[in-house]
């Protein structure tokens, strides 16, 4: 049996996402599954067994360009005997379509009925998660799904992961506190750069080296959490914000001894490497999209207004990370035994 995976766009998405493969892979286990996927998530499906190949899709997100969508269907005609579809738009479904795969299956979402076959209808109070709205498209529509839950988990090759060290002149002497400051959603994920500074400053004293993590985006944000540590400690920090490629930030990550992190996608990726991680809430809620590990600490504020999903703040304010202060960031590195922190 092959499956063809439509995948999602956001680094994070594609991380939860192997908990559908692992579905699959449970109900037929001699299944291959491919994924139909931008060129930036193969670093990350490289690294999952579950996938038998990435499939790269050359279009940008939110493009429609009809004519190439059909010459890539047609390319995979006859290939697959089922298409799953994680995105709910009407453009993912047209790929599938044109290749013909005879059983299509997704939710129901922009008017894509006769381009999906198996269309089902999502009960958000009955899956919850969306690791649950993944892996229920791996059964049949209203089944119960097992548990436990799987969780995301990357394979790293340590070959991949020294070259990484070498390249970038990094050491394991003393422990790694990496800092994920960055969230491409917006301002309302992004707990401010004085906080991470004090994070980072008791770590160091502590005797540990601190390594920031990102995308090009990012690169200031950490320049600016450096500038705010004393000489003498600032030496023991490097920000390699948009100066890895993902699959070397993968690979580096998961040399930490703990993550301290946003909601975003590395706070997926550290997740799945199973590293101790502290994950940051601010406009967002861990009841959507936690993040799935052994080791993991949640601190949010939990202010009247929070979770609002608006990617700036309504007042301006940004208060539930404004006023969620390092102490507390600092007392879950020190627990790390998976509890919710409401901090008050």
């Amino acid at each position: 049996m092959n499956i063809l995976i439509v995948g999602p766009s956001w680094v994070g998405d594609m991380v939860m996402a192997q908990t559908l493969f692992q579905c699959l892979k449970q109900r037929h286990p001699q299944c291959a599954i491919d994924v139909l996927a931008p060129e930036w998530s193969r670093p990350i499906l490289e690294r999952m067994p579950e996938v038998r190949k990435a499939l790269s899709f050359p279009l940008g997100h939110g493009a429609l360009e009809l004519a190439t969508r059909r010459r890539i269907g047609k390319s995979l005609r006859g290939q697959y005997d089922q298409a799953i579809l994680l995105p709910n738009s009407l453009k993912s479904a047209l790929v599938p379509f044109f290749a013909g795969i005879p059983k299509r299956t997704g939710w129901r979402g922009e008017f894509r009925y006769g381009l999906l076959n198996d269309v089902r209808t999502l009960d958000k109070q009955r899956y919850p998660l969306m690791i649950e709205r993944f892996m229920a498209l791996a059964y049949e529509a209203n089944a119960e799904l097992p548990k436990p839950y799987p969780r995301p988990s990357l394979q790293i090759d340590p070959v991949t992961r020294e070259a990484a060290l070498a390249k970038f002149g990094l050491s394991l002497d003393r422990p790694v506190l990496a800092l994920c400051p960055g969230a491409e959603f917006g301002e309302s994920k992004r707990w401010p750069s004085e906080h991470y500074a004090k994070v980072a400053e008791a770590r160091i004293r502590e005797g540990w080296q601190v390594w920031l993590f990102g995308s090009k985006n990012d690169h200031a944000v950490g320049e600016d959490i450096r500038a705010r540590l004393i000489p003498g400690l600032r030496e023991e920090s490097v920000n390699l914000s948009g100066g890895t490629s993902l699959a070397e930030a993968i690979d580096l990550l998961s040399c930490a001894d703990s993550v301290v992190s946003n909601d975003s996608g590395l706070m997926h990726v550290a997740a799945a490497l199973n590293r101790p991680l502290v994950a940051v809430y601010g406009s967002t809620s861990p009841g959507f999209t936690p993040p799935l590990a052994e080791q993991v600490e949640i601190v949010r504020l939990g202010i009247e207004c929070s979770p609002c999903f608006d990617r700036t703040c309504r007042f301006g304010h940004y208060n539930c990370l404004r006023q969620l202060m390092p102490d507390a960031v600092n007392d879950a590195l020190q627990k790390l035994q998976g509890s919710v922190i409401e901090v008050h």
